[in-house]
């Protein structure tokens, strides 16, 4: 049996890797490398939510790493891959407002100031330097989540943006929140995010929110027409 002090140890270890995977997703252009990081990221926190078991020994832990495995280093990048296969792009090089390197930036502020922000608030709650470590990682990997859903163009991108986010709640709840309740929330985001992967799949999205509310609107008024024309078939025939 792993001692506390090694586990607490692994996790302190484990949880800042979550973080500057998060930093690597803010600044890659390569998909493949962006789905490979967030896989890797989400494999880091099963370990985490693993060694967090090894301590307290709480079955939703244990089930929650299983979630994890099998949704997030498994299902979703199998979903995203067959997306950029099927699209054919393999770099997203368009930034809105910030550069990779502003990004960068950006990420570092935005971590100090979670830091700042919860410090008092945190310790006011008694809680340990692990737990404390945790909940602003937590945190300010969410708000890298919402940086990459900002600065990207892509569709596909922006996704990866939103499932960043998703991980960063996810960490966040494993130190601080009841976990029933978050489990449950995660399971529906995490089946929110597949039905969109497949519905971006089935339409052929193959660019940026622009394109793919214009390919949106395009089907839209094709169906129109096609509605038009049975109607019209219908009267003529009567």
């Amino acid at each position: 049996m792993i001692t506390a002090a090694l586990a607490e140890s692994l996790t302190q270890a484990l949880v800042v890797l979550v973080l500057i995977s998060g930093a690597f997703i803010v600044t890659r252009k390569d998909l493949l490398s962006l789905v490979s990081t967030y896989q890797m990221q989400s494999l880091l926190l099963a370990g985490v939510a693993l060694s967090l078991y090894s301590v307290d020994q709480s079955p939703t832990l244990l089930y929650l790493a299983g979630l994890t495995l099998v949704s997030k280093v498994l299902l979703i990048p199998y979903i995203i891959k067959r997306i950029q296969r099927k699209i054919n792009i393999s770099r997203d090089m368009e930034f809105h407002y910030v550069s990779p390197i502003a990004s960068i930036f950006i990420t570092i502020i935005l971590i100090l100031l979670v830091y700042g922000a919860f410090s008092n608030i945190l310790k006011e709650l008694a809680l340990s330097n692990l737990f404390y470590l945790g909940a602003v990682f937590g945190i300010s990997l969410t708000l890298m989540g919402m940086l990459i859903t900002f600065s990207r163009k892509k569709v596909i991108t922006k996704i990866i943006g939103y499932l960043t986010m998703e991980n960063g709640v996810l960490l966040f709840s494993l130190f601080i929140t009841e976990l029933p309740f978050i489990i449950e929330v995660l399971i529906l985001v995490d089946l929110f995010m597949i039905v969109l992967l497949a519905t971006i799949l089935s339409i052929g999205m193959d660019s940026s929110v622009e394109a793919y509310q214009e390919r949106f609107h395009q089907l839209h008024i094709e169906d129109l027409q096609e509605k038009l024309h049975l109607h019209r078939k219908h009267r003529g025939e009567s």
